[in-house]
């Protein structure tokens, strides 16, 4: 009947609308940021920049550790541009973008938690302080 078929309709409008936060709730923040910034050259190993899963590509970098490849990037980095390209992302934020590529070509990086962005931001103070006497 019709009327039955105003209820279904309704609740599955409502199952929509209350699934639809916990799908976008799902993708992470590095993946967020990956795929609105970092896949444009990532993707396509633009500038020889390292394809996002390519396990051999990723070794080496994942080899050097998650905060100095975090603020290399952070900074710039051969054809990179700081921050990617983006001026308004926090450190915080932006690390999370490396670490979820390099956990998807084989690291087991977390999230920088507090102690991990203040050795990111040594590390950052130290090479800013070498550039400018260079």
């Amino acid at each position: 009947s019709w009327k039955m078929q105003i209820f279904l309709a309704r609740g599955a409008l409502a199952l929509s609308l209350v699934s639809l936060p916990l799908l976008t709730c799902a993708q992470s923040v590095g993946e967020r940021i990956y795929r609105e910034t970092c896949a444009a050259c990532h993707g396509a190993g633009v500038s020889n920049a390292p394809r996002f899963e390519d396990r051999k590509a990723w070794a080496k970098l994942i080899k050097e550790g998650q905060v100095p490849l975090t603020v290399d990037g952070w900074l710039g980095v051969r054809a990179m541009p700081a921050r990617g390209g983006r001026a308004d992302l926090s450190l915080e934020d932006f690390a999370k973008a490396p670490a979820w590529m390099a956990n998807a070509a084989g690291a087991k990086w977390q999230d920088p938690d507090a102690k991990m962005l203040q050795a990111m931001q040594a590390r950052e103070a130290k090479r800013l302080q070498t550039q400018k006497k260079s």
